[in-house]
């Protein structure tokens, strides 16, 4: 018997547990900056803790989530690039109420949908969950006006390879909480029609 097609829903402030985990998961080092704390679990805890507040870069409100049968298996958070700063006061913000530098430096880029979080739960992995995700990103960024999709990887990471294999490709590099970053982008299929 064929398993029921996964779809992609917005977030719900409900989404915390599941979510918080798998973003900081995926994040590691750049979790830790935002948040102002040095593990995993301290920065998940922040990030569920701040997930239903509107006004920063991992809210609820920045985030899509993918289930098969009401069971989530991954999600992608993202926003506009030109929007960056303003979402990551929150963040410095809490870094100063820490009594901690504030100087993090925002990902997105102008004129593009920032792709900040891409993750499926490993047990789900290999199954084209990342690559659909990815496609409804497009569509996102193309019903915001935007022609491009923009996102980070280090050279390391397993997702390069299927970020190349759906059209994504290098930009720049960047330096980010003490890790080297390449900056990839994806045009999308926007038309004034579209957004």
């Amino acid at each position: 018997m064929t398993p029921p097609a996964p779809l992609v829903r917005p977030a719900t402030t409900q989404d915390a547990a599941f979510a918080a985990p798998l973003i900081q998961a995926t994040i590691g080092r750049i979790g830790w900056a935002l948040t102002g704390v040095a593990s995993d679990r301290a920065a998940a805890q922040a990030i569920a803790h701040h997930w239903a507040q509107p006004d920063h870069r991992l809210s609820f409100t920045h985030a899509r989530v993918l289930e098969r049968s009401g069971q989530p298996l991954g999600l992608a958070v993202a926003y506009p690039g030109a929007d960056a700063p303003a979402l990551d006061s929150f963040w410095r913000a809490r870094l100063r109420a820490l009594g901690q530098p504030d100087d993090i430096e925002s990902e997105g880029t102008p004129g593009e949908l920032y792709l900040d979080t891409l993750a499926v739960v490993p047990a789900a992995r290999g199954q084209g969950l990342g690559a659909r995700l990815l496609a409804h990103t497009a569509g996102w960024a193309a019903g915001l006006a935007l022609p491009r999709v923009g996102l980070l990887v280090e050279a390391d990471n397993p997702a390069a390879r299927l970020y190349a294999r759906v059209g994504f490709r290098p930009a720049g590099t960047r330096q980010l909480a003490g890790g080297t970053y390449t900056h990839l982008v994806r045009p999308c299929a926007f038309s004034p029609s579209s957004g």
